[in-house]
């Protein structure tokens, strides 16, 4: 009996297929399910039900379910291009539109219509009309039988009615006749349908909604990307301790009580406790501070961090599903459910449309029999009718305008999944803002240096360089970068010691120099902190800074403070915000000092401190939960499942590829004024869809009393349908005149 289940579900086609599966599920008694399109799974709490009746329930809707196959092979595998489905689609629009072209050219165009054009035209159209558009028409039976109509019925009942009509009109009509052209009249006269043929119209419309569904299954096949980026995070192999003996294995080898060995610059490979040594681990993929966190003998470490410091005995404590990169993999793919998508805005106008247009068909076909028109020509009204109604404009409206929005966004630095991100932008009212690496530079430097007494700032740096020179430590490597950009030359260090966690030491010209924390110094070394070193070593930590306090020849000489340091563009892009409606909020791991300190400098009110990457997931659901409508912006693994949870997902280009793959919108600059940039540019783009969406059904809308009258040219429908495409398509290029504010 299940609880909780995961389904792949198969056979969807839009939106409201998975509305469909949802609600089958739900009439189960106890069942609460929630279908995701974009990754074409269900998530199922089904308390006391069985996953057999579950299978069986999407089954009888129309569509398969399965458990998820578990991944064979690396991670990297399961990304490989290839994708079967995709492939196939990509043949289908191919060939369908290879064989569509010459039919529209020799139909539009009379110059070339030679004798017995019509049957060459026929002969392309066919494939494309039954085998290319066959997606559609399968999807419209099953629709049928669930009493059911979506884009797929009213793509099918056009496509299908044109080439019937055709059919029609060439065996039992008058364009099979030798020497038959079709010229280009604003009206026809009614009764002569039966001397026109529709196949420019079966082709196009295929053609066109291809194109759309091809570029919508690219974007589903990276749907699990998110994923493979965190399962790539972690180690591939682990050195194993055995009868004293180092043994190289791989990670998924692993059982809790196995004892790993760690030296510096290598992943840990699980989750465990730290036996022997000591060093400086870079827990950033957690935390998302650039502060390595000293750990020794009894400190807990995960899996997937990166020691940076001395060697470390590990007791592995948790593997495999287990871990905490799991776990954090999990939080991504539950945060990932339920996103809605803007496709679904078609669906529900088709919902109502489709039966609307199949009413007004009838209703020609019977006003002309009650008018004592002949059969032939109230068939031809409604068949006219059900031609001009479908809006081939309509497979264009959505990527004409996503490709000319994305490519102009590209050129800014701004990278847009797809379309069904874009729908939620438009309502955004807060944007939570991750610190590090999005706020901040993400980078230690070294922000203030206080010389004590009569010590000379550059002897105070000169020193400082000196002794951190021997260190590997990411605190030392910022002094000696902030030397390097002062013109300071670093002296070599002599006898160097490092002392992990509190502090180095070392004899430089002479002088026996110590570099470390406050208390180290003094009880290490009893040396005498003066009231100055304290309050600025002090306010460098109220400020979330690390202090550094430099002493040589027994005698404090004075304090470097090392942080992170805030984007110069912040406080303008946080200014930006605001003027879009936005409410900042700062999300960080770091502690309440520094979080506070960074958002007094950029003028953000509300801040969320100290919180872990559960902790930053909850807090993006409370806020959703409050009524909001909530962009996420994060550059780390840390962010990652709060990215996915978030209404509109933002990462910075420079984060990890767990971000990356988690979120919605990329901004490639790593510059939070470009994240404006990139929410104003999604609403435009989806303004633009909802106006390509609208007059690709206006166009048709006001044709179809023309059908209905008897009046329908198969010139005036093709116009009508290129004139809507034009219209689309012109649309849409005009978001290339899209600028930075």
């Amino acid at each position: 009996m299940s609880t909780a289940v995961d389904l792949e579900i198969g056979g969807m086609t839009c939106a409201s297929c998975a509305n469909r599966v949802e609600r089958k599920l739900n009439k189960i008694d106890g069942v609460t399910a929630s279908v995701n399109y974009a990754t074409e799974k269900a998530h199922v709490d089904a308390p006391g039900v069985d996953v057999a009746t579950l299978i069986a329930a999407v089954e009888s809707a129309g569509y398969t379910a399965a458990l998820p196959t578990p991944p064979v092979g690396s991670p990297a595998d399961d990304a490989a291009p290839g994708d079967p489905e995709l492939r196939a689609l990509r043949q289908r629009l191919i060939i369908s539109a290879s064989l569509a072209v010459p039919v529209a050219l020799l139909s539009m165009i009379p110059a070339l219509q030679f004798t017995n054009w019509q049957w060459l035209a026929l002969t392309l159209a066919a494939p494309v009309a039954v085998w290319g558009a066959w997606p559609f028409h399968r999807a419209a039976a099953v629709n049928a039988r669930h009493g059911a109509a979506t884009m797929d019925t009213l793509i099918s009942v056009g496509v299908t009615a044109a080439f019937a009509w055709s059919l029609y009109t060439l065996f039992f009509g008058m364009a099979g006749i030798p020497g038959m052209q079709m010229t280009v009249t604003l009206f026809g006269t009614p009764g002569e349908a039966s001397g026109e043929i529709y196949l420019e119209v079966a082709a196009a419309v295929t053609v066109f909604i291809l194109g759309g569904r091809y570029l919508e299954a690219r974007a589903k096949a990276q749907s699990g990307a998110a994923l493979r980026a965190l399962l790539e995070l972690g180690a591939k192999d682990a050195v194993v301790l055995r009868s004293g003996t180092e043994v190289r294995v791989p990670v998924d080898t692993l059982v809790p009580g196995d004892r790993i060995v760690v030296r510096p610059g290598e992943k840990i490979a699980s989750d465990g406790l730290v036996l022997e040594g000591a060093s400086a681990v870079d827990a950033s993929m957690l935390t998302g501070e650039s502060v390595p966190v000293e750990v020794g003998p009894g400190d807990r470490v995960v899996g997937a961090t990166l020691s940076v410091g001395g060697r470390l005995v590990i007791e592995v404590t948790r593997v495999g599903a287990d871990t905490e990169l799991a776990r954090l993999g999990r939080l991504v793919e539950e945060a990932q459910t339920g996103k809605a998508a803007v496709q679904r805005l078609a669906d529900r106008v088709s919902a109502v449309f489709v039966p609307v247009v199949f009413g007004l068909a009838l209703l020609a076909f019977a006003g002309w029999l009650l008018s004592g028109a002949s059969v032939e020509l109230a068939f031809t009204a409604a068949v006219a009718t059900l031609i001009i109604a479908c809006p081939c404009a309509l497979g264009l409206a959505t990527p004409t305008a996503l490709m000319v929005g994305t490519g102009r966004g590209a050129q800014l630095g701004i990278l847009i999944r797809g379309p069904q991100v874009l729908e939620p932008t438009r309502r955004i009212d807060t944007i939570v803002l991750d610190k590090t690496g999005t706020v901040t530079t993400g980078r230690m430097r070294v922000v203030a240096a206080t010389p004590i007494g009569s010590t000379a700032a550059g002897e105070l740096l000169r020193l400082a360089a000196g002794v951190e020179s021997g260190s590997e430590h990411p605190v030392a490597q910022a002094i000696l970068e902030h030397a390097q950009a002062e013109r300071v030359v670093a002296p070599s260090p002599e006898r160097f010691v490092a002392h992990a966690g509190f502090g180095v030491e070392a004899v430089i010209d002479g002088h026996a120099v110590v570099a470390g924390r406050a208390s180290w110094l003094a009880e290490a070394w009893s040396l005498d902190v003066p009231a100055e070193a304290v309050a600025a070593a002090s306010e460098a930590e109220a400020s979330g800074r690390t202090a550094i306090v430099v002493a040589w020849d027994g005698e404090v000489r004075g304090v470097l403070s090392v942080g992170d340091t805030v984007k110069p563009s912040s406080a303008q892009a946080i200014a930006r915000f605001r003027e879009l409606g936005l409410r900042p909020v700062l999300l960080t791991g770091d502690n309440a000092g520094a979080a506070h300190a960074v958002a007094a400098a950029v003028g953000i009110d509300e801040v969320h401190a100290g919180v872990t990457p559960q902790g930053k997931l909850d807090v993006i659901r409370a806020l959703i939960a409050d009524g909001r409508t909530v962009a996420m912006v994060g550059d780390g693994v840390n962010d990652a499942a709060a990215l996915a949870a978030a209404d509109l997902g933002i990462a910075m280009g420079g984060g990890t590829d767990a971000a990356i793959a988690a979120s919605d919108v990329t901004v490639v600059s790593g510059d939070l004024l470009v994240v404006a940039d990139a929410i104003r540019l999604a609403r435009r783009t989806l303004g633009t869809i909802k106006g390509n969406l609208f007059w690709a059904f206006a166009y048709n809308v006001a044709a179809i009393p023309i059908a209905m009258l008897g009046l329908l040219n198969p010139l005036i429908a093709g116009a009508a349908m290129a004139f809507s495409s034009v219209f689309v398509v012109t649309n849409s290029l005009r978001l290339r005149r899209f600028r930075p504010a």
